[in-house]
């Protein structure tokens, strides 16, 4: 991951960003590197070497504030956070939940029964954007009682609800496959 993809674009760091605004900074930052603008050189050279690794950088940072477990995660770091390698703790009671679910996805995956797969691909789609919903309300909780104890805590519960998200991904991820 790189080092901090908010700054990269000239972003406030923050979970809930504005996907205009996003592509506005990703661009304005890119087009500084194209060769007409940063530096005159020879036609048909392009990008010099080292624009073009600014440009995998912009382009990386985008993709990862573009995707919002990834941006979570991206922020859960800047912030302290513990990472994934870290803390690999779920939420209270997700494992039982989901190993239901699981086997279920399973049998579903295996029969590919199209109007199955859907079923549990909404499921997925409405689960997903329940833990968006969630790490939102948590990252706004840690902006707002910074200077206590109680971010470290909320960071911590982040981090379990992003292992959950992950989980939940790599379900859908098992019906595609």
């Amino acid at each position: 991951m790189l080092a901090d993809p908010f700054t990269l674009l000239g972003l406030t760091p923050a979970f809930d960003l504005d996907a205009g605004e996003l592509q506005r900074r990703f661009l304005d930052r890119v087009a500084r590197l194209h060769p007409d603008v940063a530096v005159k050189k020879p036609e048909g050279e392009g990008y010099s070497g080292d624009s073009e690794v600014e440009a995998a950088r912009l382009n990386d940072a985008r993709a990862v504030l573009a995707d919002p477990e990834k941006r979570a995660s991206a922020l859960l770091t800047l912030l302290g956070g513990p990472g994934g390698d870290r803390e690999k703790s779920l939420p209270p009671g997700f494992l039982m939940k989901i190993m239901e679910v699981r086997e279920q996805i399973e049998e579903v995956a295996r029969s590919r029964d199209p109007a199955q797969v859907e079923t549990w691909h909404r499921w997925a789609r409405q689960r997903r954007a329940e833990f968006i919903a969630t790490v939102a309300v948590l990252f706004r909780e840690v902006v707002e009682s910074s200077g206590s104890e109680r971010p470290a805590l909320r960071l911590v519960e982040i981090r379990r609800q992003l292992n959950a998200w992950r989980y939940i991904e790599r379900l859908r991820e098992q019906l595609e496959g």
